[in-house]
C-alpha cells in the first residue's frame, strides 16, 4: 500500500510547483511560490518565510522587460517597500558596493528604458554606473493596497 506522498505524487502527476531553489553547502534546497489569483500582473506570488507571508514581485515585468526563465543567477532579494516587506526577483546579485554620497548624481531623464520615477539616483564606482532605484516608487499606493489584499487572501488558503 502506497503512502500518502506517494498517493499525493500520483493524484498530482503532470502538474509542476514552482519553487525558488538556493544551496547551503553542497545541497540544494527550495522553497514553493503560491500563486495568488487576480494578483498585479508583476506579482509572481507568495512565499511564506519564518511564518510571514512575503508577495515576490519581477523586476522585469514591472519594467516592461522581456520575462526570462530562472537560472541558476536567479535570486530573491527581501526588503521593505514602505511598511511592507517584499520579495524582488533579480537575474543575480553581484556585490554590495559602498558608493561614496558624492559620487551620486541626480538620475537623468531615461535609463535603460527604466523612467526616473523608479531611479534614485546613478552612482559612480570607477568606470561602472550603479542605477540606485527608489523602491518606494517602484510600488503604487493602490498596488501596496493590492498586495495587503493578496497576501490576506494567500494567509487564508495556506
Amino acid at each position: 500500500m502506497a503512502d500518502g506522498k506517494e498517493e499525493k505524487k500520483q493524484q498530482f502527476s503532470g502538474e509542476v510547483v514552482q519553487v525558488v531553489s538556493f544551496r547551503l553547502g553542497s545541497e540544494e534546497y527550495g522553497v514553493e511560490i503560491t500563486h495568488v489569483p487576480r494578483a498585479p500582473k508583476f506579482m509572481e506570488g507568495v512565499i511564506n518565510l519564518r511564518g510571514q507571508l512575503i508577495p515576490i514581485i519581477d523586476l522585469r515585468t514591472r519594467f516592461g522587460m522581456q520575462r526570462i526563465d530562472a537560472t541558476k543567477s536567479t535570486r530573491i532579494i527581501v526588503t521593505e517597500i514602505g511598511n511592507k516587506r517584499v520579495g524582488i526577483v533579480v537575474d543575480s546579485v553581484s556585490e554590495v558596493l559602498n558608493i561614496p554620497i558624492e559620487n551620486v548624481e541626480d538620475a537623468p531623464e531615461m535609463i535603460a528604458g527604466v523612467g526616473t520615477e523608479y531611479i534614485q539616483g546613478v552612482g559612480k564606482m570607477g568606470e561602472r554606473l550603479i542605477i540606485m532605484l527608489d523602491l518606494t516608487m517602484v510600488i503604487s499606493t493602490e498596488e501596496k493596497a493590492a498586495l495587503d489584499q493578496v497576501s490576506e487572501a494567500a494567509s487564508a488558503v495556506s
